[in-house]
């Protein structure tokens, strides 16, 4: 009797510590508080695409709707400094913002909170600043840019075998926002995975100085059209461009998220960074008190770059098949997107370049860039830095960011 009254007295206390550790578990969660500001609302895709990861990386974290707070419209400009600091008032402990223009006013609330950690995506600072509550992310998009520009290059494969223009007419548009290395690297390593099954391809590019402009990323998108362009593709934040593409029947590669909805007798593929895993990362660094990297990049294997369903019906044959093969390679270091034996520069490979990756006020070029025969693109900060104007892409306007 004395042994089973032992054994019962020893179950009841490892029940009650087993759920005292359960407890203190469920305090340490309790003890995080996260804020997201955003530069738009769920209506710009581009915030959409940080909107939806936020809210997958806390449902994925355990945690509830009472343990964050989500800003949305927040300006790159003073009020992100004051929406910041209000973040901070409230009891956050970690605080994200989503877009380039955000990077001051963080920099600056992380100095008035130091005990807050201040996350900023597409920042370039983060290194220079030496703040240990500042971080920088981004993800090798590039990538992903380049594999929608797979199934870019065999769309106007079939088009040329189908009659429709000659292979010296294989030019696609670009709809772009700013003339920052930010695009700059998104529209070219767009163009360089369709030239590498469309060897004649070229580009026209197009920029209309703002994020998120639903009328002039219309416009632009039906200026290239008008100009020649035969496919579009974008780095600018609305349904615009798609639009434009669905109603003069062009075919359209997307970024941030599927525009089928706009067009789906000519949306073809998307490419988009999907921000849950470093959400996870960072917040999950709160929660067990470690170090969150000063500038941290996601990629193919950390499923920080995805690509949306393919759309069979506009695609060319054989589209999932190119990008397997292309994206095995590039995780396995077999290719590499930005190899300059694959582009010129006024005619000529490239053998060394120093690029602008300490950002000061002048853009100063700092640092050699280019390792083992390649552009070596967010190899050192997250956010990428190439801002080569290579052959074969023509900027029709240069007047925004640059």
């Amino acid at each position: 009797m004395k042994k089973f009254l032992a054994l019962l007295l020893a179950l009841v206390m490892a029940l009650s510590l087993f759920a005292c550790g359960k407890k203190d578990d469920d305090a340490d969660k309790a003890k995080v508080k996260v804020g997201f500001i955003t530069l738009h609302d769920e209506n710009s895709t581009y915030d959409k695409n940080f909107i939806n990861g936020a809210k997958e990386a806390i449902k994925n974290l355990g945690l509830t709707d009472a343990d964050y707070i989500l800003k949305t419209n927040i300006p790159e400009g003073q009020e992100c400094y004051e929406t910041a600091c209000d973040l901070a008032e409230q009891g956050c402990n970690i605080i994200f913002a989503d877009s380039f223009g955000h990077e001051g006013f963080m920099i600056d609330a992380a100095k008035k909170y130091p005990n807050v950690q201040f996350c900023h995506s597409t920042g370039t600072r983060a290194h220079t600043e030496g703040l240990k509550n500042y971080h920088n992310a981004f993800a090798s998009i590039y990538e992903g840019r380049f594999l929608a520009g797979i199934a870019a290059g065999l769309k106007l494969n079939e088009m040329i075998d189908a009659g429709q223009f000659t292979k010296e007419e294989a030019k696609m548009g670009y709809v772009g926002a700013f003339t920052y290395a930010e695009v700059i690297s998104g529209y070219t390593s767009f163009y360089l995975g369709a030239k590498s099954v469309c060897p004649t391809v070229t580009m026209d590019v197009t920029f209309t100085g703002s994020w998120y402009d639903e009328a002039l990323e219309k416009e632009g998108a039906q200026k290239l059209i008008a100009g020649g362009c035969k496919l579009i593709s974008q780095h600018a934040d609305s349904f615009g461009a798609p639009t434009a593409c669905e109603n003069a029947k062009v075919p359209n590669v997307s970024y941030n998220g599927s525009t089928k909805s706009a067009g789906p007798n000519t949306y073809i593929i998307s490419s988009r960074i999907n921000w849950a895993p470093y959400y996870e990362y960072a917040i999950k660094a709160v929660m067990d008190g470690t170090e969150i990297k000063t500038d941290w990049t996601g990629d193919l294997s950390t499923g920080s770059v995805v690509l949306e369903e393919i759309n069979d019906a506009v695609a060319a044959k054989g589209t999932a098949e190119a990008i397997a093969d292309a994206k095995a390679k590039l995780e396995k270091g077999e290719i590499h997107v930005f190899d300059c034996a694959n582009f010129t520069v006024k005619g000529e490979h490239l053998t060394s370049y120093k690029a602008d990756v300490d950002t000061d006020a002048a853009y100063t070029a700092d640092t050699e860039v280019i390792k083992d025969g390649y552009f070596a693109e967010s190899e050192f900060r997250s956010a990428p830095y190439f801002d080569l104007a290579i052959d074969g892409i023509t900027r029709l306007d240069e007047n925004f960011g640059g």
